[in-house]
């Protein structure tokens, strides 16, 4: 009976010393500061090498040359939510795979690349959506209207008169 109280008793006793030492411990951890890492790692990620880097557009600041210049330089231009490969919106993927279909080289502009294209682009041609298709340096619409041209076989032809060759021709 003695060297089972005795037992108890000890083990009662290590118990509340361990209970207190995982008090203290607790109590420095929570105002412990952060290691030292941490910190440099944080600061490192903050500092302006280590942020996204964004290529403009118009590297000169003059978005509506750049964007008369991707006219004048491409027979088919699509100003588009995304790139061809990975169009971002429904509507932009129409006005591609509509392109696709009718076979024809065209150069896709991301407009979600930098701000002062996406508004510039509607400024230029005066139409508030996106996406805008050029041919021949001629604005011919957005995807409702570049649906409707391919449907009733208005948009092969501009593209015939412009002198884009077709694949599928």
């Amino acid at each position: 009976g003695r060297d089972q109280e005795t037992r108890s008793a000890m083990l009662s006793r290590a118990g509340m010393r361990l209970a207190a030492v995982a008090r203290v411990s607790l109590a420095r951890l929570a105002t412990a500061a952060p290691p030292r890492l941490a910190v440099r790692v944080r600061s490192l990620c903050s500092d302006s090498d280590f942020q996204p880097k964004r290529k403009a557009f118009a590297p000169d600041g003059d978005v509506r040359s750049q964007i008369q210049m991707e006219i004048d330089s491409n027979k088919v231009v699509v100003f588009m939510k995304g790139v061809p490969e990975a169009p971002m919106c429904g509507f932009s993927n129409t006005v591609v795979q509509v392109l696709r279909a009718e076979g024809v080289p065209f150069k896709g502009v991301n407009v979600l690349a930098d701000p002062d294209v996406r508004d510039g682009i509607k400024e230029f041609s005066n139409w508030p959506t996106i996406p805008q298709l050029y041919v021949a340096g001629e604005f011919l619409g957005g995807c409702d209207t570049t649906v409707e041209m391919y449907k009733s076989g208005e948009l092969r032809k501009a593209l015939a008169d412009a002198g884009v060759r077709s694949s599928t021709a």
